[in-house]
């Protein structure tokens, strides 16, 4: 069997020991770098299966990371840790394509708890794709979206998304016409831990409507529902 490679991406070696010491228990292989620059030549591979990540970082903290593996369409799930506790860091964190967080200080069982549960996540999703064929492709309008090869198409153009961002067009697509909350976003695709978190939906979606729309002011499939939250469109809405 294949070891899952964790990166971690942490100035403190006594942590990076701990985790070393602990996640190796697991059969999971470990690389390590010890500042933000080291840490995106490493992540920018693409070769892992999941990303630690501290937020603050000698050379590029971990904000800055985060942000640059997003724009390179590195999709790696990212475990941010954060020894601040201020929202604004854990917001900001998410709202740049973070997967989850964790507030130092953590307890090394929390801590492998995100880990699995974070790779548990990835698998599930490779499972069910590969329950699925082709015949699961969603067509509405121009966009095309492929479940089981996770690509998105609009007018035959490839469209790169981060996971959180597929994950909610999946939800979308697949209930068109239904209004989503903020809150039933944040519970679908984050999970109960980040209630409260509703700027993060916010900035998703203007995101993914700066991926999909010909004028993301003027949407045509992410429509706002006023005083609810989003819906997407249905298939006879789409002037053809």
């Amino acid at each position: 069997m294949e070891l899952k490679k964790i990166l971690i991406v942490e100035d403190d070696e006594e942590i990076i020991d701990l985790v070393e010491i602990n996640v190796e228990e697991l059969d999971y292989e470990i690389e390590k770098a010890l500042d933000g620059k080291v840490g995106l030549e490493k992540a920018s591979t693409g070769n892992y299966d999941l990303i630690i990540l501290d937020l603050m970082l000698p050379k590029m903290d971990g904000l800055e990371v985060c942000k640059t593996l997003r724009a390179q369409d590195i999709n790696t799930p990212i475990l941010m840790l954060t020894a601040k506790s201020e929202e604004f860091d854990k917001v900001l964190g998410l709202e740049l394509g973070a997967d989850d967080y964790l507030t130092k200080p953590f307890s090394i069982r929390e801590l492998l708890a995100r880990i699995k549960a974070n790779l548990r996540r990835v698998e599930v999703d490779k499972k069910e794709s590969m329950l699925k064929n082709d015949k699961t492709e969603l067509n509405i309008g121009e966009l095309k979206l492929n479940p089981t090869k996770r690509k998105v198409t609009i007018s035959g153009e490839a469209i790169s998304l981060t996971p959180k961002e597929f994950e909610l067009l999946h939800l979308f697509a697949s209930n068109p016409g239904k209004a989503f909350s903020r809150e039933d976003l944040l519970t679908e695709i984050w999970g109960y831990q980040f209630e409260g978190y509703d700027h993060t939906v916010n900035s998703h979606i203007n995101r993914l409507r700066n991926k999909i729309e010909a004028d993301p002011s003027d949407p045509v499939y992410l429509k706002t529902v006023w005083g609810v939250g989003y819906r997407f469109v249905e298939p006879e809405e789409i002037e053809r």
